[in-house]
């Protein structure tokens, strides 16, 4: 009797499965067959991942727009008067247009192709030790032997918390958010991390009226607690109410409007945003054929990205609890793919992290924060300057609000730690990512000259601070 369609497998042998195509797994694969390996990728969803149709480039063009906005209101304190009528069409338009076409990863897949890997859109699982089954959308499957081995980039998907009535509610994620054509007159915003926060400056910059549900007792919360106080003062003072310590018990939706419960005050908006952490992508995987936990938050990396206890397999992204960030996802692609190849090249480090959240001011950091380096045991101290009274805040004006705060190991005399908040925060950071990355002697830090009037000058006025 024939084969059903479901039921028909085919065999093949590959040098390498790359399963997940994010910004580094796609990296990678194109190394890989670059250098002239047998390559399969595979991505359930769009080849790129998250971060050029939903999270890193579209959302900083919506930021962009905002922060035109804020700099049109502010023109009356520096240059005269100014009128602006905002508009979300060209925002719309260039997210779809320019940012992801139309959420159509047709030039992403075609790139690929044209390095030599072959390129397939469905859902791939782990079947054993260098084994991959490929289930196709027509409902077939591919079973797959790597020679060389499986790479692991699964990336992660928005969480929903726990709260009664979320769950079938027309919420938005930031997936939504980001392909929204127009906007809600109100907004509520579950949760004040990075996202959340950058979202909401965004929407209220154009107008909706927004309120952030925050679960702790700040934003920002894995940044230094001065950046954190210091982006709710700015919030605050652009209309976005901020309600810290804010425990959710239920949400309903009915006649296009949201309500939630929220300790005991009742909450009604037109949307609600969710942006309260990320879900791993490990629960449907095949791990248990490799002996690993399905229900495992991240998989353990050695120095080279190779999953401990598994032969042929590496993993790299958010799925190894380095660090949820783009940039992690591409220094690890390399790193894995020199060790695939056979390279020689430096082994993982993660010392020097850094992060920028995109509000305006920006909050970035590197390293330890200072509470971390003192629980790692390091003798500490610590320097800060405000930026808006650095000789470019100065001539800044309006907007200039920052800070600028290390953290040193006394003991060694090398920063471990670094945050900046303030206009270009991100592009300040480099400079203390590169010292503390590198360990530079404060002494030498102390030695350097800092061209005048910058904000980076402020990095030696926080130096001097250290205490």
């Amino acid at each position: 009797m024939s084969e059903t369609l479901s039921e028909t497998v085919s065999e093949q042998d590959v040098d390498v499965v790359v399963i997940g195509l994010g910004p580094g797994g796609e990296a990678l694969a194109t190394a890989a067959a670059t250098s002239g390996l047998s390559v399969l990728a595979v991505d359930k969803h769009l080849v790129g991942g998250e971060c050029p149709y939903y999270g890193c480039i579209p959302s900083k063009m919506m930021v962009r727009a905002a922060d035109t906005l804020a700099e049109a209101g502010r023109a009356a304190q520096l240059a005269g008067d100014v009128s602006v009528t905002s508009s979300w069409a060209p925002v719309a338009r260039r997210v779809s247009e320019e940012a992801t076409s139309g959420w159509d990863d047709t030039i992403a897949v075609r790139r690929l192709e044209g390095t030599g890997a072959e390129v397939v859109h469905g859902t791939a699982r782990l079947a054993g030790p260098g084994r991959v089954d490929v289930e196709l959308p027509d409902g077939s499957t591919r079973s797959v032997t790597a020679v060389r081995g499986v790479v692991l980039n699964p990336g992660t998907r928005p969480a929903a918390p726990p709260v009664d009535g979320l769950d079938g509610t027309p919420y938005w994620t930031n997936r939504e958010a980001l392909r929204a054509d127009s906007l809600p007159g109100s907004l509520v915003v579950i949760g004040g991390g990075p996202i959340g926060c950058e979202l909401a400056q965004v929407f209220a910059r154009f107008g909706v009226r927004v309120t952030i549900l925050q679960h702790g007792d700040r934003l920002v919360p894995t940044s230094e607690p001065e950046a954190g106080a210091l982006i709710e003062e700015v919030l605050v003072s652009e209309g976005v109410r901020v309600m810290t310590s804010a425990d959710t018990s239920s949400v309903t939706y009915a006649d296009g409007a949201f309500t939630l419960t929220v300790g005991d005050e009742t909450l009604v908006a037109d949307q609600l945003l969710v942006a309260a952490g990320r879900t791993p992508n490990l629960d449907d995987l095949g791990l248990e054929t490799v002996g690993l936990d399905p229900t495992a938050r991240t998989i353990e990396v050695d120095e080279r990205l190779r999953v401990t206890g598994v032969d042929r397999l590496w993993a790299i992204g958010d799925v190894t609890g380095k660090g949820a960030f783009t940039h992690v996802s591409m220094y690890q692609s390399g790193i894995a793919q020199r060790d695939l190849l056979g390279d020689e090249g430096p082994p993982a480090s993660y010392h020097a992290l850094p992060h920028v959240t995109f509000t305006d001011p920006e909050v970035a950091g590197v390293g330890m924060t200072e509470q971390q380096a003192r629980d790692a045991g390091l003798s500490v101290r610590v320097g800060s300057t405000p930026l808006e009274q650095s000789s470019r805040g100065f001539v800044h004006g309006p907007g200039a609000r920052g800070l600028i705060k290390v953290v040193e190991d006394a003991d060694r005399g090398v920063l471990v730690g670094a945050t900046v908040v303030g206009p270009a925060g991100g592009e300040i950071l480099g400079a203390l990512a590169v010292a503390v990355h590198a360990a530079v002697p404060v002494e030498t830090l102390q030695s350097m000259i800092y061209a005048y009037p910058t904000f980076h000058r402020a990095i030696e006025t926080a130096i001097g601070d250290l205490s």
